[in-house]
């Protein structure tokens, strides 16, 4: 057991590693839902957006990647061997962690989680505790590639997992495919969502290659999905936000 008034001095280090966990519908039943002649709705900063989190590599990190149930997490404290361990996070979602107990991860970025098993500590037991948290080893993550790509199926991610990696685990795309029409679909708090990106500026550096999600579908060439979702993603607001489906 630490003294209560043990004194560490140190400087935090800050973590980059990026993942949201959602679940994500399949196309079929995507294409399936009931049609409606309301416009999109904009994502807000708070669910997903671009530059904010999938435009940018910078954004993605400070974002940073969501735990999930079954990762490997590296938890440390600077100078308190007794408090530097691995553990995994439980079907819960929570990770046992010494003098706090039950701590909920999944969900957080490891970032957010340090802060919380810093305050943690701060309380009662360690003085300015750096608390150091990092993903050891990924639960298994997928993404599903469709459309005009070489081999569509879905694929492993780990960690972090970009819309030109994506496409290249499918072998690329076929020599007919229009690039500048590649959909990413995604359920952000079981409200469906997709998202516009055009693969041949991004191929070129002319934009940003996005970071996928857990469970994210990519599509690339978009005239290949029902009249329906065509029409709906042709009144997207712009390349690289994601928005509502009506």
């Amino acid at each position: 057991m630490l003294a209560p008034n043990s004194r560490f001095d140190i400087t935090r280090t800050s973590i980059s590693i990026m993942r949201a966990r959602y679940t994500m519908f399949a196309l079929v039943a995507l294409a399936g839902c009931a049609s409606s002649n309301s416009g999109f709705e904009q994502a807000t900063a708070a669910y997903v957006a671009s530059p904010m989190e999938l435009a940018s590599d910078t954004a993605a990190a400070d974002v940073g990647y969501r735990i999930g149930p079954a990762d490997k997490l590296a938890i440390s404290v600077f100078q308190v061997p007794s408090l530097s361990f691995e553990t995994t996070v439980d079907a819960a979602g929570n990770v046992q962690v010494p003098l706090i107990g039950s701590v909920r991860a999944a969900g957080k970025t490891p970032a957010e989680l340090s802060d919380e098993l810093r305050v943690g500590l701060a309380v009662d037991y360690i003085r300015n505790p750096v608390v150091n948290v990092s993903v050891a080893g990924f639960a298994s993550q997928k993404v599903t590639v469709d459309g005009a790509v070489t081999e569509p199926g879905v694929y492993e991610m780990r960690g972090r997992t970009t819309l030109l990696q994506a496409v290249a685990m499918a072998k690329g795309p076929s020599r007919t495919a229009r690039l500048n029409n590649v959909a990413v679909f995604r359920t952000v708090e079981g409200r469906q969502m997709v998202a516009l990106f055009d693969l041949a500026a991004i191929r070129t550096a002319q934009a940003e290659d996005p970071i996928l999600q857990r469970d994210d579908v990519v599509v690339v060439d978009t005239s290949r999905l029902s009249e329906r979702i065509q029409l709906a993603i042709q009144a997207l607001p712009a390349l690289s936000v994601f928005a509502y489906l009506p």
